[in-house]
């Protein structure tokens, strides 16, 4: 809800798609230079405590912009500051909270608990924007912030009331021994560094079409909030649709040939939302983008977990997280570049034109993705 609110109100204020993708930037680019850190503190003292640390830090940014909002002295660099440190303290929670998930359920559940996991993080992705696109129409910019503060009470009391305790093994290791632990490990797995790769090059190709959605609402169609929240609507419907789709499958034995695939027709219907112009076509494109995206990020989490040991869960996923997220802001900051010269539907073809492409050649000519 708070990225939703926070696009729309950076472009309101700026009316610039370089802000726009500057805002993304900022909100990820921590997360590519400090997980490597966060998954090594996260394998090495108790995992609630960062993640509290984490969402206490991230709740105090939400409420800090409402007042800002509130008391009508927003202007774009505390935005983009703000966003900054919310990146820097999930840099931290986001591992911590990645290798707690599989602890929580018995050993025979867990590949249902990681597939249940990816589902509902990614979901909340699209849907919390929903929700906000309703909030933002409805009651204003300050009320999605505020929601989005409140939300982290919930989150608060649940995590205190985990009687789980990660204990961790004390081997004496420097930080830096444990990051060259976490790689070789990586490394000596058939398969993962391809995944890691290609986590990174999907967010950067994929996630843009979230982001220019106000773009397409603005300048394409010519309208203002309402048809950008009607757009995240169908965008938001595809992800459960998706979501759906996942939990179908269950634990099959060909999730990488699925997520190349899947990366090859998303990256057509990207190309068929940017070229067109009529509502209700891009709608369904929308629908269908948000779908297999989602199918896309939640098999691909699912299947690095599954390859990873407990011991070094933290490390792993933290340079997951890296790839993952660390692609959000390249793709945004380059997307944002370029839109002023090319245009955002013409910068968006090109992505969808290099997702197909990606997942061709990890399906034809590099297999190992595909093998698994």
């Amino acid at each position: 809800m708070q990225k939703l609110a926070q696009s729309w109100l950076v472009l309101q204020l700026s009316g610039s798609p370089f802000l726009l993708g500057l805002d993304a930037f900022l909100g990820e680019i921590p997360i590519f230079f400090f997980s490597l850190v966060g998954g090594v503190v996260a394998d090495r003292i108790d995992r609630r405590h960062v993640l509290l640390a984490s969402q206490f830090v991230q709740m105090s940014c939400a409420f800090l912009l409402t007042a800002l909002i509130a008391f009508k002295v927003v202007a774009v660099w505390q935005i983009l500051t703000l966003s900054c440190v919310v990146g820097f303290a999930q840099a931290f929670g986001g591992p911590a909270y990645q290798a707690l998930i599989p602890a929580l359920v018995k050993p025979g559940d867990v590949s249902n608990a990681i597939a249940m996991n990816s589902i509902q993080f990614n979901m909340a992705r699209v849907i919390g924007p929903v929700l906000g696109g309703l909030a933002l129409t409805q009651l204003g910019a300050a009320w999605c912030f505020g929601l989005n503060g409140l939300s982290f009470v919930a989150v608060i009391i649940s995590i205190l009331s985990l009687r789980l305790r990660f204990v961790p093994r004390g081997d004496g290791s420097s930080i830096l021994d444990s990051m060259r632990q976490g790689f070789g490990f990586i490394r000596g797995k058939p398969g993962m560094a391809a995944l890691i790769l290609l986590a990174f090059l999907a967010t950067m190709l994929g996630v843009p079409l979230m982001v220019f959605l106000p773009v397409f609402a603005k300048d394409v169609f010519r309208q203002g909030p309402t048809i950008y929240t009607l757009l995240l609507a169908f965008s938001g419907a595809g992800s459960i649709a998706g979501a759906l789709s996942v939990a179908a499958m269950g634990n099959h034995p060909h999730k990488g040939r699925v997520i190349v695939i899947t990366m090859a027709v998303l990256g057509l219907f990207m190309v068929g939302f940017s070229l067109s112009r009529w509502l209700p076509m891009s709608c369904v494109l929308v629908f269908m983008s948000g779908a297999l995206t989602i199918v896309v990020f939640a098999t691909l989490g699912s299947l690095v977990q599954l390859l990873t040991r407990d011991e070094m869960r933290g490390r792993v996923m933290s340079v997951y997280n890296v790839a993952f997220r660390g692609g959000m802001p390249m793709g945004s900051l380059l997307a944002g570049s370029l839109a002023p010269a090319l245009t955002a539907p013409v910068v968006l073809a090109v992505y969808g034109v290099l997702m197909s492409l990606l997942g061709l050649y990890f399906l034809v000519v590099q297999r190992e993705v595909a093998a698994l």
